[in-house]
């Protein structure tokens, strides 16, 4: 589709990200990024009647990069029936991996921000909870950071029957779930948001046996680089404490 718009298309990321620009017609002017999403996520989508349903079976697009990609297609249609009449250059950018948290800086690292350096960048995300027709903007960050994290608490492993000859990780994992739900609720101002979930918990592999290691995986989000490395740092911190506690160790990362 770029390519019939009259724009040449390159690949970064082993061919996982394309980019394209569209130079105006008139000199001068500004260097301005158009991002789009494109990765999906491992969800078989139901509805077998819908027209747009996924043709990839236990892959679809749950969290809407479709449509992202369709509107970026449809602004760099528009611009090109107007380069004439544009000064400076758009680039326009489809980005993998935002779902993992770490496409944009791979981009970033690729340089996609450069050559010539961009001045601006201007990306959406469509929302069910907006009318169809209708654009949300505020000031300052409309969507949070997003990090992840992996707890690995290590205690004693032992019989189950017998708890007191092992140091058991399980309820120690417990309470650092519970304690670091006190970030937000506690440690951050009610004037800002931020979410710290955890997602994932896997220990054991018997049912009668007490196993050595608890991991936990989650994400952090916030909207201030201040709120995010201290969320970071605090996670680290509160399970540690908690596990020290019971004569455990916690290993954050």
């Amino acid at each position: 589709r770029l390519r019939d718009l009259g724009l040449e298309p390159r690949f970064l990321l082993d061919q996982r990200a394309v980019v394209a620009d569209l130079q105006g017609g008139l000199a001068g002017g500004h260097s301005l990024l158009v991002r789009a999403d494109i990765d999906a996520l491992p969800i078989q989508e139901r509805g077998e009647q819908r027209p747009y349903r996924s043709e990839v079976p236990g892959v679809m697009h749950a969290c809407g990069h479709d449509a992202h990609v369709a509107i970026a297609l449809g602004v760099a249609r528009l611009l090109s029936q107007l380069r004439p009449e544009i000064p400076g250059r758009v680039r326009f950018v489809f980005q993998p991996a935002e779902e993992t948290a770490g496409g944009a800086q791979r981009m970033i690292e690729a340089g996609v921000m450069g050559d010539p350096a961009v001045e601006g960048a201007l990306g959406l995300h469509i929302w069910s909870g907006l009318p169809v027709g209708d654009v949300g903007v505020r000031d300052g960050a409309v969507f949070a950071s997003a990090d992840e994290f992996a707890i690995e608490i290590r205690g004693r492993g032992g019989h189950g029957a017998m708890p007191h000859q092992a140091l058991d990780p399980v309820p120690i994992a417990s309470l650092v779930v519970l304690a670091l739900q006190t970030l937000v609720s506690r440690e951050t101002s009610p004037f800002q948001s931020a979410v710290v979930t955890v997602a994932t918990i896997a220990a054991g592999q018997a049912f009668n046996i007490i196993p050595e290691t608890v991991a936990l995986t989650g994400t952090v989000r916030a909207f201030t680089p201040e709120d995010r490395d201290r969320l970071l740092r605090r996670i680290g911190e509160v399970a540690a404490g908690v596990a020290a506690a019971f004569g455990a160790s916690a290993q954050t990362t």
